[in-house]
């Protein structure tokens, strides 16, 4: 098992041991999904001034996790397929989607195999939302398979944790310290954590993780060499997740940000980029 390979087992094990205690907790919903049709995950209903009308569209999410961006995009009218490496996950994906009657596909692959189970130029609408990037070591690779998935005229919707915030060192809690790289490195960053970003009682065994960062000019300058063009960029002052322990309040949509001086660290942005038609 070559390295790269390597890290995803360790990731994918993760992530399946952690998705039944996400699908469990309040912080994913999935009973307000249940009871109210309208209801929007934090996530999507954060951008829906950006995401503008996508009825219609025929949308695929990368990297879903447990579904529920990808149904919020289908209750806004897009026609989605999720897409994510974890069995696990899908298939709390897949058990809410019939609680709530959402026709979403759910397909099980690794992103980098993506092309192998979806149809190249067979979508209107690329989503990838908070945490995805920073599982996957190489930025250009992934933009090239965002161009290849998108049908000429396509675009691209990412919100992402900011790479100034990931490169801060969470285990200080009483100021900002950069603690890890903000470019891509050749090697991932190991980390072990037995707990989870949601409120759980579950205990887990698979806790460590491997991870990349990818600098905005990287994350770019990958999807310009494809030949997307870039439309939007916005740098937000807050994260859905409370993602610097001890120096954060909660605001507005359950956003997060820097008690007192938000100002000081981009937390997240919102990036659209389209494929020329």
């Amino acid at each position: 098992m070559d390295g790269r390979a390597g890290s995803f087992a360790v990731n994918r094990a993760n992530w399946d041991e952690r998705a039944p205690a996400h699908a469990a907790s309040p912080g994913y919903a999935f009973e307000r999904f249940v009871a109210d049709p309208g209801f929007l995950s934090d996530v999507v209903r954060f951008d829906v001034p950006r995401l503008g009308d996508i009825t219609g569209l025929r949308g695929v999410h990368l990297q879903c996790h447990i579904g529920t961006d990808t149904i919020s995009l289908s209750r806004l009218g897009a026609r989605m397929t999720g897409l994510d490496f974890s069995a696990a996950s899908l298939a709390e994906a897949r058990r809410l989607a019939a609680a709530t009657g959402a026709d979403v596909d759910f397909v099980e692959s690794d992103l980098h195999d993506a092309l192998a189970v979806l149809p190249a130029a067979g979508f209107d609408l690329v989503f990838t939302g908070i945490g995805a990037l920073c599982w996957l070591p190489d930025i250009r690779r992934w933009a090239a398979i965002v161009a290849a998935l998108l049908r000429p005229g396509g675009r691209l919707f990412l919100r992402e944790g900011h790479p100034m915030l990931w490169a801060i060192d969470d285990r200080v809690t009483d100021r900002l310290v950069v603690g890890f790289p903000y470019f891509e490195t050749p090697e991932p960053i190991v980390w072990e954590d037995d707990t989870t970003y949601v409120e759980t009682d579950a205990q887990f065994v698979h806790n460590v993780t491997h991870s990349w960062n990818h600098g905005l000019g990287e994350i770019i300058s990958a999807l310009l060499e494809q030949g997307l063009a870039l439309t939007q960029f916005v740098e937000h002052d807050s994260v859905p997740w409370e993602a610097l322990p001890g120096q954060m309040e909660q605001v507005d949509h359950k956003e997060w940000r820097l008690r007192g001086r938000p100002e000081l660290l981009a937390h997240s942005y919102t990036l659209q980029a389209v494929k020329p038609g």
